[in-house]
């Protein structure tokens, strides 16, 4: 497999769009052209290399190209968006939009990522070592039909909106949500080990989301179905017992949402 390594140059004030970084746009190239490959600043349209000292050479495919960025790229947006294979590693925090629209290959953000993370996905993994911001795997805004494939981890929490319309592939949070989580949800898993604050599930017609921890606010459109012990969620198997709730009755009256809730934080709803 062929392997760029990309250092930032400096700090970034203004955004920078780097589409570019992908495996499918690396691929074949040489170092001299992934250098000129372009990104936009504001309305300035400049250079890769304006931003990156780049070495190392790429596969004949973007498969057999791995991507390493050397330190922390917050205000580095769009890094993946749209790869269908390859691989990606952040030895840092990433900027909005990391993993937008992946059809494949894989993505480790070794520190924390923006908003936008994974939006609409289709397929590939996005691990995320630290905590992610707000509208992981959503729809974009205007759009009703968020991720629809692949698989996202964050190892931290993270903020509000979550999987917001999503439709397939799964999200695992091992720290905590904030608000509306799996809004409009309608097929997919999210699995949230922490806590949620309210809204979890919000016009959910499909799909299974767990919270592990304690949601402080239900919401109200979903009935309580019985109680679990152990359940299995796709691959996953859950470790005590758990209130199954369906929902979201208030946006249809045959939901097929499922929300499972820690019993022990949660005690009688």
């Amino acid at each position: 497999m062929g392997e760029v390594i990309l250092r930032p140059k400096g700090s970034v004030d203004i955004m920078v769009e780097a589409e570019a970084i992908s495996p499918d746009i690396f691929a074949g190239k040489t170092k001299s052209e992934i250098e000129k490959l372009t990104v936009w600043q504001g309305a300035g349209q400049l250079q890769l290399c304006e931003f990156f000292d780049i070495e190392g050479s790429v596969g004949s495919s973007a498969a057999e190209t791995k991507i390493i960025i050397e330190g922390d790229v917050p205000r580095v947006k769009h890094i993946g968006h749209g790869m269908s294979a390859g691989e990606i590693v952040i030895e840092g925090s990433a900027g909005m939009h990391v993993g937008s629209e992946m059809v494949g290959g894989s993505i480790l953000v070794k520190g924390n990522a923006g908003s936008w993370a994974g939006m609409e996905m289709k397929g590939g993994t996005l691990h995320i070592i630290g905590n992610a911001s707000d509208h992981v795997g959503c729809a974009y805004r205007g759009s009703w039909r968020g991720m629809t494939g692949g698989k996202i981890t964050i190892d931290g929490s993270a903020k509000s909106q979550l999987g917001g319309g999503m439709s397939g592939g799964e999200i695992h949070v091992g720290g905590s949500v904030e608000n509306f989580a799996g809004i409009r949800m309608s097929n997919g898993i999210i699995v949230v080990k922490g806590d949620a604050v309210r809204g979890v599930g919000a016009e959910m017609s499909g799909g299974t989301f767990v919270v592990c921890g304690k949601i402080k606010q239900f919401s109200p459109g979903f009935d309580y179905t019985g109680t679990e012990k152990n359940p299995k969620i796709g691959e996953t198997v859950l470790s005590g017992e758990f209130m199954k709730f369906a929902g979201d009755f208030a946006i249809t009256k045959t939901p097929k949402g499922a929300l499972y809730a820690s019993k022990e934080a949660n005690g009688e709803v």
